[in-house]
């Protein structure tokens, strides 16, 4: 499969932050969010073996893998390189547009399932049969730009009861949306999710790649 990069980190965003984390990017991705931050692996990588990509993880102790993009269950071969993590007792994320059908995934995965605001220019990439299909232990993301896309994402979540059975997770655009004020709407709604900020861009700025 086509890999951007592979680094260990700290985990910056759900509720694993502030976890030592090993991270596998692939190279692709089908969408155009308005704020990606990660333009860069839509070409680059350069191809990579199962073999090869678990001997270069083995070289950390660290048992928390994410795999991530771009869009990394567009690449069919990510499946078996998630089964091959699982079985070796790793603890496995997948961070994923929710454009892709996640059926596949082997259910010891952990998904992080982005759901896309009217702000990113992808709201109607949204594949909503996605949602049954999640597990109580994934997670959906929420990327907040403007107040109209709070407003959506609550209703989004009211609408499909997702905080009674998922961790929500709210996150501001970084350098776009006003974090106070994110954090102060959820507090006047009291609403049941998860406020994050990407830990690692404000450890090592925002246009830091690898980390």
């Amino acid at each position: 499969m086509r890999i951007n990069e592979i680094f260990f980190s700290i985990q910056g965003e759900s509720s694993y932050a502030g976890h030592p984390c090993l991270f596998v990017r692939l190279t692709g991705c089908p969408l155009r969010c308005s704020w990606c931050d990660t333009s860069y692996a839509f070409y680059e990588g350069t191809e990579r073996s199962i073999e090869n990509i678990l001997s270069e993880l083995e070289r950390h102790e660290c048992r928390l893998v994410e795999i991530t993009g771009g869009e990394p269950l567009a690449q069919p071969e990510v499946h078996a390189l998630i089964t091959a993590l699982a079985d070796r007792g790793y603890t496995v994320l997948i961070e994923t547009s929710g454009a892709m059908d996640i059926a596949p995934v082997d259910r010891r995965a952990n998904i992080i399932m982005d759901v896309k605001c009217p702000g990113s220019a992808m709201e109607d990439r949204n594949r909503w049969t996605n949602i049954p299909l999640l597990k109580p232990q994934d997670e959906l993301k929420f990327v907040i730009k403007d107040r109209g896309d709070y407003d959506w994402a609550v209703t989004i979540v009211r609408k499909y009861a997702l905080a009674d059975r998922h961790t929500v997770l709210f996150s501001p655009v970084f350098g776009e949306m006003d974090p106070q004020a994110l954090a102060e709407w959820i507090l006047a709604d009291d609403l049941p999710v998860r406020y994050q900020l990407q830990l690692h861009k404000f450890i090592w700025g925002a246009a830091v790649r690898g980390v």
